[in-house]
């Protein structure tokens, strides 16, 4: 099936055989639905601390950030091109009228004073057309503000990626997501000596630009807020590419040539697996907001951070406990509650195994990586939620599902995906290093069994194209995960340009 042609490509990429036929079986069998308990929700595997408790988390994460010189990093997927994000706008330039029509070709162009980008776009305007704004508006021609915007002879917003695009106006200028995220890197996440790690995974086709930016940049946040920061970027690696295959299940030719497409970002399990680290934050590049706002968000990051410090030290202390051999019945009776009530991991059937089974059970359970996930109350915005499920070894734990991965076409399981109280917002806090100090091979706790796959097209042919288990769905499955409740306030993304326009951007 496969030609020389194939075979060197799949070297080039790093890519082997075998891979290729397990990504094809995938076609030909599909991905099993995951096995709900049901949506988690306050007391049902979501912690929703109260003020004394916040006040010892945050008290956890001060004592661990001034202590031994720990290494945090701040990672933040930032690879993706904002062309979503001017959807609309892409649109209106296509469409056979040329005034805004619809309420949100409207807004834009009514409020288009309050983007922080504003000044760059009128800028180029009069360089392109010798006019501002106001002008091109008053003689109707709409369409060209928006070319000068998205397009390349223009500002090039519509094939940048989000963190270059200026997000916030400041008295002194405006600021990108990226110089967003370095703040707040220096705001939870230096550690004792000041140093602040953050690490952005970019495409291939931006990194230069984002080099220039962080070169442009970095020095000045560093003065501002008295800190050194590590800026590292990497790329999504050719070996995470999926092959596409043909409606008959079999690899998509164009052009003779097999094709790939990227592997979505679970792929970015590779890149978190490469990070030297103790503690990884882990934001989407596109959640962020400006500085009178940050305070929610940096308190929860810390107070996010303190509950994961404290169950790791509690399972690093049971682990030692265990590989001693000298703990009472009660000592392991306090280790299965700490796993059941604190870890949220059950296992229906524990009563039955003995007791060498049991410590070996209770040992695997504790040794592993662990997140803990920030939870925002559902307003209804698309993307996954928190959910308790079975695993395949029969224990129910926490799990972030997205819908392709519900059932459904199963009533009951469709009423408790819509009926969920939470929803994932992407706030994560990592630990990857096991109780001995070392760092967890992250590839090995994959659940491969929870891709998808979606259907595209390339030059009027229909594909089917392989998506990785997600980042922090599938990729993190055999993780340690806890909830947490945190405010919407620390939940701001921009999906849409006028998203910008919300109180929350200005």
């Amino acid at each position: 099936m496969l030609t020389q042609e194939d075979k060197d490509l799949l070297a080039k990429k790093g890519i082997t055989e075998e891979q290729i036929a397990e990504q094809l079986a995938c076609f030909e069998k599909g991905f099993p639905y995951l096995k709900l308990d049901g949506a988690a929700s306050i007391g049902k595997g979501i912690i929703a601390s109260n003020t004394e408790e916040q006040k010892e988390y945050l008290a956890a994460w001060d004592q661990y950030t001034s202590g031994s010189c720990h290494k945090i990093v701040k990672f933040v997927p930032a690879s993706g091109a904002a062309s979503r994000m001017f959807k609309n706008l892409f649109e209106f330039l296509g469409a056979d009228y040329n005034e805004p029509t619809t309420d949100f070709e409207k807004k834009f162009f009514t409020r288009i004073s309050d983007f922080a980008f504003y000044a760059d776009l009128n800028k180029m305007c009069k360089k392109n057309q010798g006019k501002d704004i106001p002008e091109l508006i008053k003689e109707g021609n709409y369409k060209t503000i928006v070319a000068n915007l998205l397009e390349s002879e223009g500002l090039n917003y519509g094939a940048l990626p989000k963190g270059l695009l200026k997000f916030h106006t400041y008295e002194n200028g405006a600021r990108t997501p990226l110089e967003e995220h370095l703040v707040e890197g220096a705001l939870y996440a230096a550690g004792k000596t000041g140093k602040v790690n953050v690490h952005f995974t970019v495409s291939t086709e931006h990194h230069a630009l984002f080099e220039q930016l962080i070169a442009a940049k970095a020095k000045e946040y560093a003065a501002k807020y008295n800190v050194e920061y590590d800026i590292t970027l990497s790329e999504q690696k050719p070996s995470t590419d999926t092959i596409a295959a043909d409606m008959e299940n079999k690899p998509f030719r164009d052009k003779g040539k097999i094709m790939f497409r990227p592997g979505g970002h679970g792929a970015l399990i590779e890149n978190l697996n490469d990070l030297d680290a103790d503690i990884v934050f882990i934001k989407n590049i596109d959640n962020v907001v400006p500085d009178r706002l940050k305070e929610d968000t940096v308190t929860y990051k810390k107070l996010i951070a303190g509950v994961l410090v404290s169950l790791q030290k509690q399972a690093f202390e049971y682990l030692n406990l265990l590989d001693s051999g000298t703990y009472s019945h009660e000592q392991i009776e306090e280790i299965i509650r700490f796993v059941q009530q604190q870890l949220f991991c059950r296992k229906p059937d524990i009563k039955d195994l003995e007791d060498g089974d049991l410590v070996l059970y209770l040992k695997k359970k504790l040794n592993r990586p662990m997140r803990v996930c920030g939870m925002v109350k559902n307003v209804g915005e698309p993307g996954g939620g928190p959910f308790l499920a079975y695993n395949q070894d029969e224990t129910i734990s926490p799990q972030i599902l997205e819908s392709s991965q519900i059932d459904m076409n199963d009533p009951e399981k469709k009423e408790m995906f819509e009926k969920g109280t939470h929803f994932n917002p992407v706030d994560l806090v990592c630990a990857v290093r096991d109780y001995k100090g070392n760092k967890f091979n992250l590839v090995n706790y994959v659940d491969k069994a929870t891709g998808f796959i979606s259907y595209k097209s390339k030059n009027g042919k229909e594909l089917k194209a392989l998506e990785l288990p997600g980042l922090w769905n599938g990729a993190m499955s055999d993780w340690n995960t806890v909830f947490v409740e945190v405010p919407l306030s620390t939940f701001n993304p921009v999906k849409t340009v006028n998203d910008l326009l919300r109180e929350q951007h200005q």
